[in-house]
């Protein structure tokens, strides 16, 4: 018979995953500010707008390379060990980004080959991320049901929210601490402040860890590598005992080989898999996510932080709703919706710029633009990467499709500081088109997998 409670504790385990992945993207919104204050006091180079801004996105290039890896690994060491080796990745850039001074600088004292030491400990964070944003979902998709699916891929998105509306309120808590505890609060966010922030991730980094190691590999990796009787064993665990050898036959009946090229089934399936990735990124959310009290700022309000604070309660709220519906509405559907609701934001933000209005109808423009994300593209955009792709493709496929949304984060939060500072207006104006884009990209080019299983892929791409 069915255990859903052990269903329920792996996959709970796994988005653990999301979490730290949304964790370590906000963390840097607290903590850029003194950093940035940190690194200025140098007297051996010029810490300059340029290497701020890179210094807040280098944990970027790590997920670039992570994602790149991520295929290579989820092959080669499976599903499981490559989350154990993300959770690693994890704990180690907390307290390097803590104490990047270990060994070899003198604490406190900040200089060039530091800030050198201090980006190679978030690019190493960053290849956890890309690690974990490609095999996270990928390892729920394969060990969930078809039918519930989509929703628990969906959990992995809420975690990812949840991790980052959870360290907007550290930061936030520490913050208010170091007001009410010290006498000089600028001094103390310089020196120390940021370092708590980054250090606090050790903690759900290390848990992860440590859990993931109890959790099984997924069916359809043992079942890749030959070992057929314990796929089977974890099969019958979450779908009870006919249902896991049906699905045994299927899976075995599509994947003859571990892994096929990655074009077997057309270059449509990875277009596909790539534009998706590419859409999730350039319309822009990345950019109110990560400069979140900057934008917040810009426009009049009061105090950033608490605005972040409730931008990030509000994401959480709207990501339900995708949990709660992309079974019964179907993928494509939220998408399109999500994608005008998003245009209609990021439109209307852009008008606020240039007619005078009062900041509370920018901040509300925002929010709708963040809302309709977090129902649409934040979750659905990773449930169709985790079952698009065939058995035999899918660890490469994902691992392309991974990275190239890891690139295009990259591209715009590069650019999202200087674009900004030159206009608001044009920038948000840009973003809503790429909405509006990427729902005709829906409407023509992506199927609906709503209640299909991962075997059922490979007809369908065989198909095109």
């Amino acid at each position: 018979m069915k255990n859903k409670s052990y269903l329920f504790g792996i996959v709970l385990v796994a988005v653990l995953g999301g979490l730290l992945f949304g964790y370590d993207t906000a963390v840097i919104s607290g903590a850029e500010k003194g950093l940035e204050a940190f690194f200025m006091g140098a007297s051996d180079f010029e810490y300059t707008n340029f290497l701020h801004g890179f210094t807040s996105s280098s944990a970027l290039i790590g997920c670039i390379i992570g994602a790149m890896l991520s295929g290579i690994c989820a092959s080669r060491l499976g599903r499981k060990r490559s989350l154990i080796l993300a959770g690693v990745f994890f704990f180690l850039s907390a307290l390097g980004s803590y104490y990047p001074e270990f060994l070899f600088f003198e604490k406190g004292v900040p200089a060039k080959n530091l800030l050198m030491a201090f980006n190679l400990y978030r690019v190493l964070g960053g290849i956890g991320v890309g690690l974990a944003s490609a095999i996270c979902p990928m390892y729920i998709g394969e060990v969930a049901p078809a039918d519930k699916r989509g929703t628990l891929v969906s959990w992995n998105q809420f975690a990812i929210i949840f991790g980052q509306l959870v360290v907007y309120f550290v930061n936030y808590l520490i913050v208010r601490w170091a007001m009410q505890s010290l006498p000089d609060l600028v001094a103390w966010t310089q020196a120390v402040g940021w370092r708590v922030m980054f250090v606090s991730e050790a903690v759900p980094a290390g848990l992860f860890t440590v859990l993931i190691c109890f959790v099984p590999e997924t069916p359809r990796y043992l079942a890749l590598c030959g070992q057929d009787d314990e796929a089977l064993r974890v099969l019958t665990k979450i779908n009870g005992e006919e249902v896991a050898r049906k699905t045994l036959a299927e899976i075995k009946a599509t994947a003859v080989e571990k892994t096929e090229p990655l074009l077997t089934y057309g270059p449509l399936v990875i277009f596909v898999g790539i534009m998706l990735s590419v859409f999730q990124q350039v319309v822009g959310i990345n950019a109110v996510l990560y400069y979140a009290p900057r934008i917040f700022e810009s426009v009049g309000m009061g105090d950033p932080m608490v605005q972040t604070v409730m931008m990030g309660v509000v994401n959480i709220t709207f990501t339900l709703v995708a949990i709660f519906t992309v079974e019964k509405l179907g993928r494509k559907p939220l998408l399109i919706v999500g994608s005008i609701g998003m245009a209609v934001g990021a439109l209307a933000f852009a008008l606020c710029q240039v007619v005078t209005l009062p900041p509370f109808v920018s901040v509300i423009c925002i929010m709708i633009y963040s809302a309709s994300f977090m129902f649409s593209w934040g979750p659905i955009c990773w449930v169709l990467i985790a079952e698009i792709f065939p058995n035999t493709i899918r660890g490469g496929a994902v691992a392309i499709a991974v990275a190239f949304q890891w690139i295009s984060n990259f591209l715009v939060s590069s650019t999202f500081v200087p674009l900004y500072n030159w206009s608001p207006a044009f920038t948000y104006a840009l973003y809503g088109i790429f909405c509006l884009v990427a729902a005709v990209f829906v409407w023509r080019l992506v199927p609906e997998t709503k209640g299909k299983t991962l075997e059922d892929m490979t007809a369908l791409w065989k198909k095109k």
